[in-house]
């Protein structure tokens, strides 16, 4: 069965990170998986929440909105229905909790980075590209920082690991790496899997959603997350090398 834009089941879709997308924050970036494309900007300020200060330990915390049209139909936007969604929550507590596995929070010192991960269009994968995205943006914040002198540890020491995130699936029997929502929709098993540079875990959300799948059909789509994950490592690297 081939995959609606042509691409083998072990091909992502075309990636682009710009960094330095939005003038403003200490850190933004601009990612596209394909025709999902989602703004990250990293907000720095000095001190931390009040439940942590004192303990010489930063803080770094996400929170994910999709503008109304992101879709192929308007949302109400969550603020103008008073109350954030479960979804929304959700989202927001994978990206924070996966980015903080990739800083030493020692290192960084007193300080409370917020990662904003606004999807500007939504073509599935949106909160794996928020987590791809965010870690650059962080990265950049981080930076910022060092540039300023504002940190507890030495600069190379805060970012101490790469994390990236794609979406695997199986869709008519086949695994199949970086979904796009049609695939998305119709997939019988539907995971998410956020990996370091080195292709250690730090989350898997996997789901049959049509029915069960086995062992060696979960060991197939770790496979293609790792690799996948291993890809879009190197699109970090080449955006933070660039000029």
């Amino acid at each position: 069965m081939a995959r609606p834009d042509g691409r083998g089941p072990s091909q992502l879709r075309p990636v682009t990170v710009t960094r330095g997308w939005s003038t403003h924050p200490e850190g933004s970036v601009l990612v596209e998986f394909g025709g999902t494309r989602v703004l990250c900007t990293a907000s720095v300020t000095e001190g931390v929440p009040r439940w942590r200060k004192g303990s010489g330990l930063g803080w770094v915390t996400a929170e994910y909105a999709m503008l109304p049209r992101a879709t192929n139909t308007r949302s109400d936007r969550e603020s103008v229905k008073g109350r954030v969604g479960g979804r929304t929550h959700e989202i927001s507590r994978l990206i924070g909790r996966s980015l903080r596995a990739s800083i030493d929070l020692k290192a960084l010192g007193e300080n409370s980075i917020v990662l904003d991960c606004d999807v500007l269009q939504a073509d599935g994968g949106t909160r794996t590209a928020a987590i791809t995205g965010a870690y650059v943006a962080l990265h950049d914040a981080v930076g910022w920082l060092a540039a300023r002198k504002a940190l507890a540890g030495k600069p190379e020491k805060v970012m101490h690991r790469s994390v990236a995130a794609v979406s695997v699936g199986i869709i008519a029997g086949e695994a199949r790496l970086d979904l796009c929502y049609e695939e998305d929709v119709a997939a019988e098993v539907d995971m998410n899997v956020v990996c370091t540079g080195a292709g250690d875990f730090v989350e898997v959300q996997g789901t049959g959603e049509a029915g069960v799948f086995a062992r060696d059909q979960l060991d197939a789509l770790l496979d293609l997350a790792v690799a996948g994950c291993a890809e879009l490592a190197e699109a970090q690297r080449k955006a933070l090398t660039s000029p």
